[in-house]
C-alpha cells in the first residue's frame, strides 16, 4: 500500500500498534475490542496459529537428529545460541539470524530475538508472577533509580483481568512478596520436590517452595473468547509453537480475539523506521514503515500509537524518530532514553542427588518447575549487609534417564535391562536475581554500522555491578544450604558465565516516572513528549524486581489501553 497513490484516508486508523508479541498482541486485542480500527505492524514474517512446522516432529524426523551443524550456527546464530538451547532444527526458524540482524557490543549483551507474528510469545518461558508492593516501592526506599509513578493497587485489577484471560496455573500461598492471583489448578510437584518443600519449610522460617505459576491451561478459562485453546498435554515442546493452544501466545489468544472483532488489520514484514511528529500539536500523527522484503517506504496515520516492539526495539524506534522539534528522538528530552537497561542475572545455584523414592516416577514432560520466592531483604530479620533487593529460585527434581548408560560396556539382555531402570533422583535450583537500574547501563544507536534496511544498529554498554556480584555469592550458598537441609547428598554449587540479556528479560530503556525531567513515560505509559504515544513493554519498567516480568507488561498494557481509549473519546489526547 503506497501513501502517495492511495491518499491519507486509505492509510489512516484509530490506532496503530507496533509489534505483535506479548504486549503488542495484548494492546491490539484491547483496542480492537473497544471499537478502535487498529493497524498492527509486525517487522517479521507471518506465522499463523496451528502452522508450526516442527511442533509434532520427533528427533528422528529432523535432519541430524535435530542438531544444527556447528558451521551453520557459527555463521548465522553465534549470538542467538549463547543461551545454549536456542539453535536446533526444531526451533531455529523462530530466532533471527545474527548475520541478517547484527548488533554491536561495547560490553557483551546476549540479545535473543524472534521476528515474526507473535514475537517471543511463541518461545517464552511462560512463568507468570505478579509484582508486589515492595517492588514498586523499592527505588524510593533504597534510593536507586527513580520512584515508580504507580503502586501495586494500581495494577491489581489489571493483573486479575490478564490472568483470567490468558490462564495461569498456580497455587495460592498467601505471601506478601509474591501476591496470589486468579489461578487455574496447579501442576503437580514430584515426590522429591514435595519432600524438598516440606523440609525447607521446617528448616528455614520464611522460605517457601511452590509450583511455578505458568501460563498453561490446566482447567477451563472463565471466558469463551479463545475456543482454539486446549489443555496442556505435557509435551514440553513449547518453544516450537503449541498446536493445542495450551499456553498463552499472541497467535492463540490476543491476536485471535483482535481479528475476530473485525477491527484489526495486520501487516507483516513491516519495519517501523520512526514516528511522525507534529510540533504544532505536540503529537505523533503516524509511523514511517520500511517493507522488509521490497525495502519500499510507507506511511500510516492514527490518533493513538502503541509502541510494543520489545524493550530494545521500542526505544530504538523512539530514538530514530528525529525531527527539528525532537532532534534526539521522541522521548529523549529527559536524557534517560536508552539508559537504565536491566535484565535478571542467573545461571547460579546448586544441585544434588536424593536417596529414596526408588519406587516412584512421573508421567509426561511437565513444562514447568518449582519456584522459591524471594526471602532476602524483606524485613529487619532478612536484611543482608552486602546487597539490596533479592532473588528467587526456579528448578525441579527428576530421575536420571537411560542416557546415563550410553557409554556403559555390555551386550544383549543385561545392558537392555540396565537401560530400562531409571537412575537416582536429582534436583537443581537456579536463582534469578534483581539488577539495579543504573543510568550508565545503556543502549545507543550506531549510525556507522547500518543494517540492510539502512537503519542504525543497536550498541549495548551494560554490565553487572557490585550489588549483583555480591548477591550471586548468596544465591549459591543459600541454594546449597536448602538442598543439604532437605537431605540431598553430593550437593554442588554452580555459577556459569552470565551477561546482561541472557535472562531474556531486558527492561528499562524508556522508564516510567513522576517527572518528565527524569523519565520517558508518565503513570499511564504515555510518552511525556507526545501524549498520544504509549509504550507498555519492557522498556517502560522503572526497576526489575526478581520475578519474570511478562505478566506485568500485559497488565500495564491493558491499563494503558483502557486509559487511552477513554482519553481519546474525551478529547484529552
Amino acid at each position: 500500500m503506497y501513501f502517495n497513490s492511495n491518499g491519507k484516508e486509505e492509510v489512516s486508523y484509530d490506532a496503530i500498534v507496533v509489534g505483535s508479541g506479548i504486549s503488542g498482541g495484548y494492546a491490539a486485542m484491547e483496542l480492537c475490542e473497544k471499537g478502535m480500527k487498529t493497524l498492527v505492524l509486525e517487522r517479521g514474517f507471518e506465522v499463523k496459529h496451528l502452522q508450526y512446522p516442527t511442533a509434532n516432529l520427533d528427533t528422528w524426523d529432523m535432519p541430524n537428529r535435530g542438531v544444527t551443524p556447528e558451521e551453520e550456527v557459527a555463521k548465522h546464530y553465534a549470538k542467538q545460541n549463547r543461551t545454549g538451547y536456542t539453535v536446533t532444527e526444531a526451533r531455529k526458524h523462530l530466532f533471527v539470524k545474527d548475520s541478517e540482524h547484527p548488533y554491536q557490543e561495547t560490553k557483551r549483551f546476549d540479545w535473543m530475538r524472534g521476528y515474526h507474528t507473535g514475537g517471543r510469545s511463541l518461545m517464552w518461558g511462560r512463568q507468570s508472577y505478579r509484582w508486589c508492593e515492595m517492588d514498586f516501592e523499592a527505588n524510593k526506599k533504597d534510593g536507586h533509580g527513580v520512584d515508580w509513578p504507580i503502586r501495586y493497587a494500581d495494577l491489581a485489577p489489571w493483573y486479575d483481568r490478564v490472568e483470567n484471560f490468558i490462564g495461569v496455573s498456580g497455587r495460592k500461598e498467601g505471601l506478601t512478596q509474591l501476591p496470589d492471583g486468579q489461578f487455574l489448578p496447579p501442576m503437580d510437584m514430584t515426590c522429591v520436590e514435595e519432600e524438598f518443600r516440606d523440609k525447607v519449610a521446617a528448616s528455614f522460617g520464611g522460605r517457601n517452595v511452590t509450583i511455578g505459576r505458568t501460563a498453561h491451561l490446566t482447567g477451563k478459562l472463565k471466558h469463551n473468547k479463545t475456543p482454539n485453546r486446549g489443555l496442556c498435554q505435557s509435551r514440553n515442546r513449547c518453544m516450537r509453537g503449541c498446536p493445542f493452544g495450551a499456553y498463552f501466545s499472541s497467535q492463540s489468544s490476543t491476536l485471535f480475539v483482535a481479528e475476530a472483532s473485525g477491527n484489526m488489520t495486520m501487516r507483516s514484514n513491516s519495519i517501523v523506521h520512526s514516528l511522525i511528529y507534529d510540533k504544532e500539536t505536540k503529537r505523533a500523527t503516524g509511523v514511517r514503515v520500511i517493507d522488509a522484503e521490497t525495502k519500499e517506504t510507507h506511511e500510516y496515520f492514527a490518533k493513538i500509537i502503541f509502541v510494543n516492539a520489545s524493550a530494545i526495539g521500542s526505544t530504538a524506534v523512539l530514538m530514530q524518530s528525529k525531527s527539528e522539534a525532537m532532534p534526539n528522538g521522541i522521548g529523549a528530552t529527559s536524557g534517560e532514553l536508552g539508559h537504565n537497561l536491566m535484565d535478571h542475572h542467573f545461571q547460579v545455584g546448586a544441585g544434588g542427588t536424593f536417596d529414596g523414592y526408588e519406587d516412584k516416577y512421573y508421567k509426561g514432560r511437565r513444562p514447568n518447575g518449582i519456584y522459591v520466592p524471594r526471602f532476602r531483604n524483606l524485613d529487619a530479620d532478612s536484611t543482608m549487609p552486602d546487597f539490596v533487593r533479592g532473588y528467587g529460585y526456579q528448578g525441579g527434581a527428576w530421575r536420571d534417564g537411560n542416557y546415563r548408560n550410553s557409554e556403559q560396556a555390555g551386550l544383549g539382555g543385561d545392558i537392555k535391562d540396565s537401560m530400562m531402570q531409571p537412575g537416582p533422583w536429582k534436583m537443581k535450583i537456579n536463582a534469578f536475581g534483581e539488577c539495579l537500574p543504573y543510568h550508565e547501563n545503556k543502549m545507543t544507536l550506531d549510525y556507522d554500522n547500518l543494517d540492510q534496511w539502512g537503519l542504525p544498529t543497536v550498541n549495548f554498554d551494560a554490565e553487572w555491578k557490585t550489588n549483583e556480584w555480591n548477591m550471586r555469592e548468596d544465591m549459591k550458598s543459600a541454594a546449597a544450604e536448602m538442598l543439604e537441609a532437605a537431605g540431598f547428598k553430593d550437593v554442588e554449587t554452580f555459577e556459569k558465565p552470565d551477561y546482561p540479556g541472557l535472562g531474556i528479560h531486558e527492561m528499562g530503556t524508556a522508564r516510567m516516572g513522576r517527572d518528565p525531567k527524569t523519565s520517558v513515560l508518565n503513570a499511564n505509559n504515555q510518552v511525556w513528549d507526545a501524549p498520544n504515544v504509549f509504550l507498555t513493554d519492557g522498556a517502560a519498567m522503572t526497576s526489575a524486581s526478581c520475578v519474570n516480568p511478562s505478566l506485568t507488561y500485559m497488565a500495564l498494557t491493558a491499563r494503558a489501553a483502557d486509559f487511552a481509549v477513554k482519553a481519546l473519546k474525551k478529547g484529552d489526547i
